[in-house]
């Protein structure tokens, strides 16, 4: 199977949706799947933008038809009925499969994701062919219970799309990377899954996001990884 890891950094307005098709239109044909990062849609410090820049998932039939020939994996502030989501949102055969809201809403130091969106309440799994796939936004993961839910659910595919700003700098690199990718090993190693994580770059108010993508196989060990700090969009061979 072929994976693209979109790493870009989205801009803090609705323009966003036009860059993404654009980009899927060019990797379409070169890819199975192409994974694009938590509130790629929208950029994250939306705040009093939410509601005047949410999306209904109408007005993103344009993405839908892009899935004709490739699945797309994409992060997006959504309008559902009176509250407001992060969501990750799986586009297949011209068609929403499935989305997730955001279950665990970081409402503490550098975030707010709480005063603006409402959690969901549930993680859902759902089959592409014959491969069960996960997927998670961001603090997801974080939650001690998560793990454990996962192996649960027992997927094959465990997709993570995040937008993690940079902190913790020391020598060796970023302290929140080590963080990172002792979880996404964890998650792996105990559900025996493809762990594959997406992260933003970019600048937005002060905060800086580092990316770092990268897909982890069932031993946990990371088969391909991109650097950080840049927009790149790069597709490897993994075996799910």
């Amino acid at each position: 199977m072929k994976i693209t890891l979109a790493q870009v950094a989205p801009k803090l307005n609705r323009s966003n949706l036009n860059a993404i098709v654009e980009i899927v239109k060019e990797k379409k044909n070169e890819t199975d799947l192409i994974i694009f990062p938590e509130l790629a849609l929208n950029g994250y410090l939306l705040q009093d933008k939410l509601s005047e820049d949410a999306w209904n998932l109408d007005e993103l039939s344009d993405l839908a038809r892009q899935s004709d020939v490739v699945d797309i994996v994409v992060g997006a502030a959504l309008r559902d009925k009176k509250v407001f989501r992060n969501t990750a949102l799986y586009f297949h055969n011209k068609a929403l499969l499935s989305k997730h809201f955001k279950v665990h809403l970081p409402n503490y130091g550098m975030f707010e994701e709480a005063r603006y969106f409402s959690a969901g309440k549930e993680f859902e799994s759902f089959f592409v062919g014959e491969k069960k796939v996960s997927m998670l936004v961001c603090e997801d993961l974080w939650n001690a219970d998560m793990i454990h839910d996962l192996f649960l659910e027992d997927p094959d595919l465990i997709i993570v799309i995040a937008a993690s700003p940079a902190r913790g700098f020391h020598d060796e690199g970023l302290e929140i990377e080590d963080q990172w990718l002792s979880l996404l090993k964890s998650a792996a190693l105990h559900v025996k899954a493809t762990v594959v994580f997406v992260n933003r770059v970019g600048f937005e108010d002060g905060l800086g996001f580092w990316g770092g993508s990268c897909i982890i196989d069932k031993d946990a060990k990371i088969i391909a990884k991109v650097s950080k700090y840049d927009e790149i969009i790069k597709t490897f061979e993994v075996k799910i």
